[in-house]
């Protein structure tokens, strides 16, 4: 278990804490005083400390002191019989992690140390990894200790170096991004642009523009030349970030330059020869888009030739602990403010919870109650989430075997989705009075594959947006 430091001018005292500690395997080290304890501490390692807060030469917040200038990952505990409010708050300000009242039951000792010990091996933990892979990811969205973060690590770190066009998969808020970024950092490009473009955010007839450029008076506004994201990111990367939303046509146009690195301006005929690395993300299932026809199988293998799957937050959990300590340090340098610590209980509602939006929504739930609490102890009502989520997806799941159920044992699969989607797009069209715009918001479609899905099942809406 852990190492730790006893500091009290009572030797009976640190006997009782000592034979205490020993009956969880922890390793102790005695000191009478503040003097005493800044020697241990400036010859030692040591996991957690614990004080009294009333020594005869000094008090347990200079102990603290000296522990966090030491190593601010070891955590300190306050033994103290004259336990007040000002002594809670001046000690929670500085970074103690726990106080303990004179007289204590043992078993509140030892549960004290077990958390203490935990929360500095977590830190720790942070720390390595920040040295490991801070280099390389630069975020820390691609921080954690689970098997699968540690496989998409391993992939940045043997395709950042190529020249290969890779495509990151995964949820909304997963990271994408940052794992672009990441291999454009590890790569010989590094010190050139890293230009990313978000194929959803734009109409279809801005898209090509954006991508390629333009000639002046090529469309309506084209008041001058202009040059695309491929011409910005020349000898550099360029991230193309919701591929799977951009329009057919655009793709075909994609292809050509991925061919043979050209780029042909709007209203030019004249092609401009590019160095570009691409990058490409996606939340949705492209193999599927292929068979819908709504996305180039031959532009899917240029640009997946490496693929890297990110998992969702709902697979690693265990990651969860290190990325709240990470976020907790983001929202003290971004508030100004004292470093919040999560307890047992609001940990533990975290690690149970589903997590939709994945590492942003869990940033923005840290930010949040850091704002909003009013001590730097965060608890578990600091995050309104729903408790049972685990339990809600297991019912979800349990809903969707019973209507299945109801299925007849031999089903033409690709009929039924096809006539499911169907059905669900004209519910949804009804919904919204036949806009598309709505429409297609709702579906989690862009506007071109709605309109692909219109024509495909003769369907029109009685409005335009």
């Amino acid at each position: 278990m852990g190492r730790i430091l006893i500091v009290d001018d009572e030797p009976h005292m640190r006997r009782i804490l000592a034979s205490t500690l020993a009956l969880d395997g922890h390793a102790s080290v005695e000191a009478a005083g503040v003097a005493e304890a800044k020697e241990r501490l400036n010859s030692g390692v040591f996991d957690v400390v614990f004080t009294d807060q009333k020594l005869e030469d000094g008090e347990g917040l200079q102990v603290l002191a000296a522990a966090r200038e030491a190593d601010p990952a070891t955590s300190v505990v306050i033994v103290t019989a004259f336990a007040t409010i000002e002594l809670a708050v001046e000690g929670m300000r500085e970074g103690a992690f726990d106080f303990v009242a004179k007289p204590f039951q043992p078993q509140v000792i030892r549960a004290a140390a077990i958390r203490a010990a935990e929360r500095t091996a977590l830190l720790r933990e942070n720390d390595k990894l920040r040295e490991t892979v801070g280099r390389l990811e630069g975020s820390s969205e691609i921080f954690g200790n689970s098997e699968a973060i540690r496989k998409v690590r391993e992939l940045i770190a043997r395709v950042a170096p190529t020249n290969a066009p890779v495509l990151i998969l995964g949820e909304t808020g997963t990271g994408k991004e940052l794992v672009a970024k990441a291999i454009h950092r590890g790569s010989p490009r590094s010190a050139k642009p890293f230009v990313a473009l978000n194929c959803a955010a734009l109409p279809p007839t801005l898209l090509e523009s954006e991508l390629f450029g333009h000639e002046r008076g090529a469309f309506t506004g084209a008041d001058r030349s202009r040059g695309g994201v491929f011409e910005a990111a020349d000898q550099g990367t360029l991230f193309l970030d919701e591929v799977g939303e951009m329009p057919l046509e655009a793709q075909a146009k994609l292809l050509r330059v991925l061919t043979d690195g050209q780029v042909t301006r709007i209203g030019s005929t004249k092609p401009r020869q590019v160095d570009v690395r691409v990058l490409a993300a996606t939340h949705r299932e492209l193999t599927q888009s292929i068979r819908d026809r709504s996305f180039r199988e031959d532009l899917y293998y240029r640009l997946a030739v490496v693929p890297i799957p990110i998992p969702p937050l709902r697979e690693r959990r265990e990651d969860i602990p290190i990325l709240c300590q990470i976020f907790l340090e983001e929202a003290s340098r971004n508030l100004k403010a004292p470093k919040h610590e999560l307890g047992f209980e609001a940990l533990d509602r975290l690690k149970k919870y589903s997590f939709p939006g994945n590492i942003r929504e869990l940033r923005n739930l840290i930010e949040r109650a850091c704002i909003l609490s009013q001590s730097t102890a965060i608890g578990p009502e600091g995050f309104p989430i729903a408790e049972d989520a685990g339990a809600t997806e297991d019912a979800g799941a349990s809903s969707a075997r019973k209507w299945t159920d109801l299925l007849p044992n031999v089903i033409d699969l690709r009929e039924f989705l096809s006539e499911a989607e169907k059905t669900l797009i004209e519910r949804t069209l009804r919904e919204t009075g036949g806009a598309q715009a709505e429409a297609a918001r709702r579906l989690g479609l862009s506007r071109s594959h709605l309109s692909y899905k219109l024509s495909k099942y003769g369907l029109k809406a009685d409005a335009e947006s």
